[in-house]
């Protein structure tokens, strides 16, 4: 057993934000993750299990760096980004959520790969950071890491 078999291995993700009070309003209100531990520079997040950290950053304007974008099914995906897969049925629900919290997205929700192997719904936005997040569901789970 190595040290990565843990039983339940779970990820630990930090990223910078601008504004703690506008990250704590999208992460906590608009997206509903539970928050966990915090202080006056950084708050721990439940990411389904995972812990997710949003830091305030030292300097504001390394926040908004610009973007590199990678062509994707015909669309600009930002890099880098993150986010989680869902079910089918939690991923229309969850972008139902955010379009009735108004939010811009930067690709709606569409079915990317279509009749293809990998076929997914997927959706990208950002929070007020200007962090892109990525969230997707696949239509045959077991095809996840399928070439």
């Amino acid at each position: 057993m190595t040290v990565l078999d843990s039983p339940i291995p779970r990820f630990h993700l930090a990223m910078p934000v601008d504004d703690l009070d506008a990250a704590r309003h999208f992460y906590g209100e608009v997206l509903g993750l539970e928050q966990g531990r915090s202080s006056e520079t950084w708050i721990d997040w439940n990411l389904r299990g995972h812990q997710f950290v949003t830091h305030v950053a030292a300097d504001p304007a390394t926040v908004r760096q610009q973007r590199i974008h990678n062509p994707v099914d015909g669309h600009d995906v930002p890099v880098p980004h993150f986010g989680l897969i869902l079910t089918v049925e939690g991923f229309q629900t969850f972008a139902e959520r955010l379009k009735a919290a108004g939010i811009e997205f930067v690709i709606e929700p569409y079915v990317r790969f279509q009749g293809q192997t990998g076929e997914q719904w997927t959706m990208f936005f950002l929070d007020p950071a200007g962090n892109a997040l990525e969230f997707k569901a696949f239509a045959d789970d077991s095809q996840v890491f399928t070439a």
